[in-house]
């Protein structure tokens, strides 16, 4: 067998976009604008520098050291700009965001400088011919926020959720070798780089080669509030830029909202309480009831609901629901009723259920220290009870009650070395290598269950990059194992990254002496990409595994919100139409090298 992929849409895709990065992702947002063929119409060249176009490229070459610039014909205030530059023989060069005309004649605006010498972002004027007047560098202006605040107030920065401190996320036990490393980032001199420009609000934003945020500032309005942007040379050589996009990103859409029509819609609350939701009985009477944080949701028609605790709204736009990072739900006290537990504050609470007593359930924090932001519950020793799969301090553990007194603290077992592996995205268990057993895995790989049991200590690490490290952490929602493909062995399905983009099932292959390896086969990539009825979307930092048409297959139910890290571009498309997708696994009868195809 054969595996396709059929995808039922929950609200539009995103259209499919013609550019060809040079390398990585390509651009974090869809472009209004491409420059394609070998004619500037449009554009607008000033100051010491020579410039055309030729089969999609835009050439720069100064004809004086103080170069020149080149002036798109569109006036913006917030853009978002992307390209694949290469600058040899000694040029520099660079972009300007919001030229506004100056009183003399001249231009002020945002220069975001492009030079591995010199990767920062400044204030700039110019005067009538294009002369550089005055360079000043912008102020920081903080990472997960969309306005910078006065250069005398003091910003506010940082993750905003406690609980971590200043940890090194990647320290490892000596003798590891990881399957990933982070992008290099920075500018490669006389090669191709790729760089994608953000400046909304007071804030810019740059990135260059998929690495982390670079060149980032305050762009206050006495810098420009509005003008063209324009593409820079100067030095000597010349500069050439290649797969041209850019956008207005001051416009946001929201497409009208499709339900495929095996679904339909039902809010169960407007107001923004928890990250996660999870179903359960909770009320004995045969039917699923969802917990989303603070509430119980009764079915089957989940119009009313009761505390589990006392519920307090927080505000996406600034503030993380701190407190119900991830819920799962088990009956952890044995008694026959469905518990549920929170992770947040940097551990996990368990509220005991109250067995219809009409009241809020108590609480007792049980795990005093989780990092990861996937935790699930999985019957990992065999015992019949779910236990708690997490990372904490650098390591993979799993925690079980103590029978005689489930709400004291839970026995932890650590079950890795120390790794990158203990913080941020990404858990899953499944059995790998078929000996009735479940492993564990995360991004990073996988862990296999020793013969002896579960408690035996440090289980065998298998490296596998289980995700893809481009501007952001690697790594995405809960990692899923079932047979995809139908040749009896198990396979691995999981986003690449929770704050990125892309999604992909990993195909297990045995050689003779039946060592487990990897191949990946994407079922969503970037932007660029011609994916499922050209659906593409960004954080995947939720998901799950069910059988949801009835054929006996597990299928896998993804999507995204808004604001992921907040309102601000702090992350790759964040004002993107929040979805939900089910991407059905459907079996053909093909031959054993897999090929995923899709459909809406």
């Amino acid at each position: 067998m054969s595996s396709k992929w059929n995808i039922l849409a929950a609200a539009t895709g995103a259209a499919l976009l013609t550019l060809v990065p040079a390398f990585g992702v390509g651009p974090t947002f869809k472009s209004e604008q491409t420059f394609k063929g070998s004619s500037l119409s449009g554009w607008k060249p000033l100051g010491a520098a020579n410039w055309k176009a030729d089969k999609g490229e835009i050439i720069g070459t100064p004809s004086g050291s103080a170069g020149g610039w080149l002036f798109s014909d569109k006036p913006l205030q917030d853009v978002g700009f992307f390209a694949n530059f290469q600058c040899t023989g000694g040029c520099k060069t660079g972009m300007l965001l919001r030229a506004e005309k100056t009183d003399n004649g001249g231009m002020k605006g945002i220069f975001v400088s492009l030079n591995p010498d010199d990767i920062a972002s400044y204030a700039v004027t110019l005067d009538a011919a294009g002369k550089e007047l005055s360079r000043t560098k912008l102020r920081q202006a903080g990472a997960q926020t969309r306005i910078a605040p006065a250069a005398d107030a003091p910003g506010r920065g940082g993750r905003g959720r406690g609980g971590r401190g200043p940890i090194d996320q990647f320290a490892t036990s000596p003798g590891i070798v990881l399957p990933m490393q982070p992008p290099k980032g920075g500018i490669n001199a006389g090669e191709w780089n790729q760089v994608e420009v953000l400046l909304d609000a007071n804030i810019v934003r740059a990135f260059l080669n998929d690495g982390t945020e670079v060149a980032g500032g305050a762009a206050d309005d006495i810098y420009g509030k509005f003008g063209p942007f324009a593409l820079y040379v100067g030095g000597a050589g010349e500069v050439r830029f290649k797969d041209v996009g850019w956008k207005d990103i001051n416009v946001k859409e929201m497409p009208n909202e499709q339900v495929s029509q095996r679904f339909r819609v039902q809010r169960l609350n407007e107001h923004f309480y928890s990250f996660s939701a999870v179903a359960a009985d909770v009320n004995h009477d045969g039917v699923l009831d969802v917990i989303a944080g603070p509430y119980i949701y009764f079915g089957p028609d989940y119009t009313k609901s009761r505390e589990v605790y006392l519920a307090e709204t927080f505000n996406p736009s600034r503030s993380y629901a701190s407190n119900a990072m991830i819920t799962v739900a088990s009956d952890f006290t044995g008694d026959g009723w469905a518990d549920v537990v929170n992770f947040g504050g940097g551990g996990a609470t368990l509220y005991v259920n109250p067995k219809n007593e009409p009241r809020r359930w108590d609480s007792a924090k049980v795990v005093p220290v989780v990092n990861t932001e996937i935790v699930i519950a999985r019957d990992i020793d065999g015992d019949g009870k779910n236990e708690l799969v997490y990372g904490a301090e650098g390591y993979i553990r799993y925690a079980k009650p103590d029978p005689a007194n489930p709400t004291g603290p839970w026995v932890v077992h650590t079950i890795s070395e120390l790794g990158p592996w203990g913080y941020l995205h990404s858990i899953g268990a499944g059995d790998i290598n078929g000996d009735g057993k479940l492993d564990i895995l995360s991004t990073w790989g996988w862990w296999e269950q020793p013969k002896t049991g579960a408690a035996s200590g440090v289980w065998k690490y298998h490296p596998e990059a289980f995700g893809r490290w481009t501007r952001s952490y690697p790594g995405g929602g809960d990692i899923v194992v079932y047979d995809v493909n139908g040749d009896g062995r198990n396979d691995v399905v999981t986003p690449m990254q929770a704050h990125g983009v892309g999604l992909a099932w990993f195909e297990q292959k045995r050689d003779s002496s039946g060592n487990i390896s990897y191949v990946r086969h994407m079922i969503m990539d970037d932007y660029l990409t011609k994916n499922a009825g050209n659906v593409t979307f960004t954080q995947l930092h939720a998901s799950a595994m069910g059988g949801v048409d009835g054929d006996g297959v597990p299928d896998y139910i993804v999507g995204k919100r808004y604001w992921s890290h907040q309102d601000d571009y702090y992350d790759p498309d964040t004002y993107g139409a929040p979805v939900i997708y089910l991407y059905r696994t459907l079996r053909t009868p093909r031959r054993r090298a897999v090929r995923t195809s899709f459909r809406n």
